[in-house]
């Protein structure tokens, strides 16, 4: 119930301002009116035979609270009036005059109620457009007494984007110099929402270097669908001038009078990447009342699963990892956020089979969230046996006990470098990957279907996880620079956690619900799920990005600093083998890949054998064993660039 009331409080605030607009603006021009049918008897010389003096001024306060309506004059904010609301405005005073003078007219009043209609009309549009074009000067006098306090502010976007920030923000209006809008109808000189367009997006440097100084502008994004490279050029733009640009904040929750902060440009901004409609219904169902567990539950990816699975009532979740205060983190975040689903913390590690086995035996989960894992490239690069005991070998226990205890279905989190792997790591998830394809072969093949579906899904980089290359850059501008890029030609795909995760979810879904079954044909085939992740971004181009960002030049301010490729590391990653057709799922978002297979028996002996020579400390037989399942594997141990394989391809697609 708070929640709602606290949801309900913007919507009633902007109610009572607009019933306290309305009743001004009726009040203001309904005198008004009033006073126009005084000069119009003036002017036109009309007396009403036998009418009292006080009548004609009532009929013109009527005719003008009545002809106002249909055109909306009560609702138009005075200091943003455009050239539309004055058409509308005089649309009125015609109205109110015909209506007075067929009143007049009716009701006998005499002849000369033609004359005094015409007059009422013109003396009605002069008081009330000069009381509007008045206040609208007063409000410019004033807000440029004001600019010497705060800086200027152009606004980029549309006229509805003005609209709303001038009526939301008004202690900010007074500054708004001018607009820049997209599109050739609008042409400099004219103007929206009483704002005058200063000129095209394209001519943002031009209009900027003009607008002396201009390190005291303020550039205002308007427009929610202006980002991507559309949204970099301007902020490239905007830099050369030292101007700084803001996006319009979030003001569904604004009180009246109240201005909200304005937001520097994210980088999720830059990215451009749609928001993808997700099938909340199937999400729920698949959720609601059912135990899930989640390894890895401290990390980014774990801990955004815990949050976003809370929000669909399961009927309790376990939060395992091996770390007490990551996990520690995430369960404080879950109270925070007002979560009362049931939460159980387990510290263990995933390679330990009997505590995995206790666990899953006690709680018995029904869905399983597969995200613990090694990940950071060069750290596994330096100890390999480390992270094929976590990646490979700790994936089996958890799958293998999943089942045995009646998991309903295991999701994988997989990653991009799991396809023509250079790294240890990359081959250790593909690795991982292909034991849970044959599993889930296994269960889908059955003469029954019986059995637990063990998904994998395979993304990208994740915006802000931990370890990852934006965290780092903006270690590196706290410290003053330099920022460090492997090679000028790197690029990656990147996706925001929240994003990832609610795809994770949708493609969970999707494999164990009502899409299973027209998926089925492809998951029988070892399918796994991959996220549309959109282009790749070239990380230069990114550390340029965070530099602008931070309101500095990039190699003026901060130096950005080449150090070459390090071990197990490639200029470019891939989503799917080259051969491969991705398929469509039917969910916006998702796409599937039919990877090489191996017989369950197979993989089974050869992760045994690996098993051993990771216990054993024996890197370089682990790392052939590794090979004989990914052929595709073309370790980089030294950070050299190599071209990217044709195909997987020594071993037969579902070898057996």
């Amino acid at each position: 119930m708070v929640r709602q009331s606290s949801r309900r409080r913007p919507a009633l605030a902007e109610c009572a301002r607009m019933i306290r607009t309305l009743a001004v603006n009726c009040a203001l021009d309904t005198l008004m009116g009033t006073i126009a049918a005084f000069v119009a008897q003036g002017v036109s010389g009309f007396v009403a035979r036998g009418w009292p003096a006080w009548a004609l001024p009532v009929v013109g306060m009527g005719a003008i609270a009545v002809a106002g309506w249909p055109f909306r004059v009560f609702q138009q904010h005075w200091r943003f009036a455009g050239r539309s609301d004055f058409w509308r405005l005089g649309g009125a005073c015609v109205l109110a005059g015909l209506l007075a003078t067929g009143l007049l007219a009716g009701l006998g009043a005499g002849a000369g109620a033609p004359a005094f209609g015409m007059a009422y009309t013109m003396a009605a549009f002069m008081l009330m457009a000069g009381a509007r074009a008045g206040y609208q000067g007063w409000r410019h006098y004033r807000g440029g007494r004001a600019m010497r306090s705060g800086a200027r502010i152009i606004l980029l976007g549309d006229g509805e984007g003005a609209s709303r920030f001038l009526r939301l923000m008004p202690d900010r209006a007074g500054r708004v110099v001018g607009m820049v809008v997209e599109g050739p109808q609008r042409r400099p000189g004219r103007q929206l929402c009483g704002v005058p367009v200063l000129g095209q997006v394209g001519d943002l440097a031009r209009i900027l270097s003009r607008m002396e100084p201009a390190g005291d502008m303020l550039l205002v994004v308007v427009d929610p669908d202006f980002r991507g490279a559309r949204l970099a050029a301007v902020l490239h733009a905007a830099q050369d001038t030292g101007t700084q640009v803001r996006c319009m904040a979030d003001l569904s929750g604004l009180a009246g009078g109240v201005s909200a902060p304005l937001p520097p440009v994210s980088l999720t901004d830059l990215l451009n990447r749609p928001a993808v409609t997700q099938d909340g219904h199937g999400i729920a169902e698949m959720l609601r009342g059912r135990r899930v567990l989640i390894t890895g539950a401290g990390g980014s990816i774990g801990g955004e699963l815990a949050r976003q699975i809370a929000a669909h009532a399961p009927a309790e979740m376990v939060l395992l990892d091996i770390g007490e205060f990551p996990l520690w983190q995430v369960d404080l975040h879950l109270g925070e956020q007002g979560s009362d689903v049931a939460r159980h913390l387990v510290l263990a590690d995933i390679r330990d089979a009997g505590r995995i086995d206790r666990v899953f035996a006690r709680f018995r989960p029904e869905l399983v969230f597969h995200a613990a894992a090694l990940k950071h490239v060069p750290m596994v690069e330096d100890n390999p046996c480390e992270g094929l005991l976590t990646n490979v070998t700790g994936t089996r226990i958890v799958a293998d006990a999943a089942a045995r205890h009646g998991a309903r279905a295991m999701v994988l989190i997989s990653t991009d470098k799991a396809v023509n792997p250079a790294s240890v790591m990359g081959a250790s998830k593909r690795v991982a990957e292909m034991y849970c394809q044959a599993l889930d072969m296994r269960a889908r093949g059955g003469t029954e279907g019986a059995g637990m579906r063990c998904m994998s899904v395979r993304f990208g980089n994740v915006m802000g996880s931990t370890g990852s290359v934006i965290p780092l850059f903006r270690h590196q501008l706290e410290r003053g620079g330099p920022l460090t890029v492997t090679d000028s030609r790197m690029q990656r795909y990147f996706m925001t956690v929240s994003e990832a995760v609610g795809l994770v979810l949708q493609a969970s879904a999707c494999g164990t619900g009502a899409e299973a079954g027209r998926l089925a044909p492809l998951l029988r085939g070892g399918g796994i799920f991959v996220l549309d992740m959109g282009t790749p971004v070239r990380i230069l181009d990114l550390a340029r990005q965070m530099i602008v960002l931070a309101g500095l030049r990039p190699g003026t301010d901060v130096e950005i600093r080449f150090t070459g490729l390090r071990p197990g590391e490639k200029l470019e990653e891939d989503l799917f083998y080259r051969q491969e057709v991705l398929q469509p799922t039917g969910c916006p978002g998702l796409r599937m890949a039919t990877p090489r297979t191996v017989d369950l028996a197979q993989v089974a002996n050869i992760m045994d054998a690996l098993d051993v020579a990771c216990r054993n400390g024996d890197g370089a037989q682990a790392l052939e064993l590794v090979r004989g399942l990914v052929p595709e594997f073309v370790h980089n141990p030294h950070g050299r660039v190599t071209p990217v394989p044709a195909g997987p391809l020594d071993v037969e697609r579902n070898a057996s």
